[in-house]
């Protein structure tokens, strides 16, 4: 048995067509994608906060 097979696979996503959506509805999936733009940022700087707290705590 290979343990790639043990693994969960990832799912594809696709791509939103565009083309079908209005106008009103592209300006809010834009607005749903900057939130997740911001959430995602923001977990990136809590995690480099706490790594730089364990660096800073290690190098005593």
């Amino acid at each position: 048995m290979d343990t790639d097979d043990l693994e969960p696979r990832k799912p594809i996503v696709k791509p939103t067509d565009l083309g079908t959506l209005s106008v009103d509805e592209l300006k809010t999936y834009i607005q749903s994608l900057e939130t997740e733009i911001k959430r995602a940022q923001a977990a990136i700087a809590a995690k480099q906060s706490h790594r730089h707290g364990a660096e800073a705590f290690f190098k005593r």
